[in-house]
């Protein structure tokens, strides 16, 4: 009789930004799906506390406020980063020092650190993957805005989100907006006002896409395209309704991430779109 193949081992996990509202629902799907193991959590205030109980009596992990003492004790497969782009970006350096593949949905992390980060995963063989938005119809919502492009002049993003909310627009609007701008290959048309009594009133502007950005309470985010040409408009939107519909497309890249070399630059470029 043939010897059957040992399993694959899971892959071990590290949540950076644990405590705080995406952070608590990674570190719940990764202790629930059986091919992943949570090895550890990172949060700038953990109140004295050294250890993290996981939901569902599933027991209790490392928790600590100090990235490099914790990525050699718990020694990690990949990262998964939700927290602030300063954040962010140092605790990627951190984890890519220390070997660790890095799954992160931070927003507003500028160029310059981006490229750094493709540099250090190329140079030590890691993968980085940076996605604006998990929610796997919020991709296929940019995906089709950027294949719709060329067919429309006119082009405005609505986008809302919650009061608390830091950045505005949102990574994902503007994600939207350069995949329109990809898709149709040169600006849009934006008619500026003769006459604007309240400055701004038309939004903010990337290659002629207008980008108009709501703050709430009773919003989690909402995300709509509108486009125009002569006699028609037509409208893309997505709604999220709530934090679980992320984690598909986090466990997703966390499975995705240890097979890549180097920065890949939203969730669409692990799909097969």
């Amino acid at each position: 009789m043939a010897q059957q193949s040992a399993a694959p081992r899971p892959l071990r996990v590290l949540v950076h930004g644990a405590s705080g509202r995406m952070g608590r629902e990674v570190v719940a799907a990764i202790s629930k799906t059986p091919d992943l193991v949570i090895v550890g959590a990172v949060h700038r205030n953990t109140a004295g506390r050294t250890q993290l109980e996981l939901p569902s009596g599933a027991g209790r992990i490392p928790l600590s406020n100090q990235i490099g003492d914790l990525l050699d004790a718990t020694r990690p497969d990949v990262m998964v980063d939700f927290s602030t782009a300063d954040a962010s970006v140092a605790a990627a350096r951190a984890a890519l020092a220390h070997g660790v593949h890095v799954v992160t949905g931070t927003t507003g992390i500028p160029q310059p650190s981006l490229d750094e980060l493709n540099a250090k995963a190329q140079e030590r063989g890691l993968g980085v993957i940076v996605a604006p938005n998990f929610a796997l119809g919020a991709v296929l919502l940019i995906h089709l805005a950027r294949t719709v492009a060329p067919y429309f002049d006119y082009a405005e993003i609505i986008e809302a989100h919650h009061e608390a909310k830091v950045d505005a627009p949102s990574g994902t609007a503007l994600a939207i907006a350069r995949g329109l701008a990809q898709g149709k290959g040169r600006p849009f048309t934006h008619p500026k006002p003769e006459k604007e009594p309240l400055p701004g009133t038309r939004g903010g502007e990337h290659q002629g896409v207008g980008v108009h950005s709501i703050r709430m309470p009773g919003r989690l985010a909402h995300h709509e395209v509108l486009l125009g040409a002569a006699g028609q408009t037509l409208s893309l939107r997505h709604d999220t309704l709530s934090r679980e519909c992320y984690m598909p497309g986090v466990i997703l890249a966390v499975r995705e991430v240890v097979k890549r070399k180097g920065l890949i630059l939203g969730l669409e470029n692990i799909l097969d779109l």
